[in-house]
């Protein structure tokens, strides 16, 4: 059995699914923050050195998931691993955040796209240099991705 326990919380301006943007990009400019659990506290030395960060963080409001979704940017099926939908064995969810500042054992951040007191599990620097890619395709989210700037979650992986 696999056991993860969380870092620290993610604040957001968000307290329920249904409206919160669907990925950080679509959520520019939105205000949170986090705050570490203080026996990480040392974990955050150098951190203010990064302008973005990658939040790995569980999806403790979903209830259900399935192997076969419609997401939120199709009205298709598609397999959940094809998908970033929130409903997944294991609910797990990826963020990158602007980093503004580091208070003590509260880092202030941009681009909020989680709803408030998501338990983090993880923080990782983003670095361009090891995290871009140039990609050759996007599968189905091709014919979808200019939907993304203006999509909310709709609610219904929380039951």
């Amino acid at each position: 059995m696999i056991h993860y326990k969380p870092i620290g919380i993610v604040h957001s301006p968000f307290k329920e699914a249904k409206g919160t943007p669907i990925q950080s990009v679509a959520a520019q400019e939105i205000l949170g923050s986090i705050e570490v659990t203080p026996e990480y506290i040392e974990g955050l030395k150098d951190i203010e050195g990064f302008s973005h960060l990658i939040l790995l963080y569980h999806f403790h409001l979903v209830k259900e998931s399935s192997l076969v979704v419609k997401p939120f940017l199709d009205n298709e099926l598609h397999g959940v691993f094809a998908t970033r939908s929130p409903g997944r064995p294991n609910s797990i969810g990826i963020s990158i955040v602007r980093l503004i500042k580091v208070e003590g054992n509260t880092l202030y951040i941009k681009d909020v796209d989680t709803i408030d007191g998501t338990p983090l599990l993880d923080i990782k620097p983003y670095v361009p240099e090891f995290d871009s890619r140039e990609t050759e395709k996007i599968g189905w989210f091709q014919k979808n991705i200019h939907k993304l700037s203006s999509t909310k979650d709709d609610g219904r992986f929380i039951k």
